[in-house]
């Protein structure tokens, strides 16, 4: 009964262990440089991201929006 934890928190230690980072190579670089992974490449898609955050949060700010948090602006 006492390998029972321990076997568990090496499970634990392994699955953690082989998610790791992996080194990119610079051929590799030019699919992770391109303009499609962008968190802003669709200005329309977040334009309408941020209406819906401060229209649900009741905040706006801190990321060019104006108006009031009751989204009827």
């Amino acid at each position: 009964m006492k390998k029972r934890p321990f076997l568990c928190l090496l499970l634990f230690a392994a699955v953690g262990l082989s998610s790791g980072c992996k080194h990119v190579s610079p051929w590799e670089r030019s699919a992770l440089a391109d303009p499609v992974m962008r968190a802003d490449y669709n200005p329309v898609g977040t334009m309408m991201a941020e209406h819906m955050y401060f229209s649900r949060e009741a905040a706006s700010g801190g990321s060019g929006v104006g108006g009031g948090g009751c989204g009827c602006n």
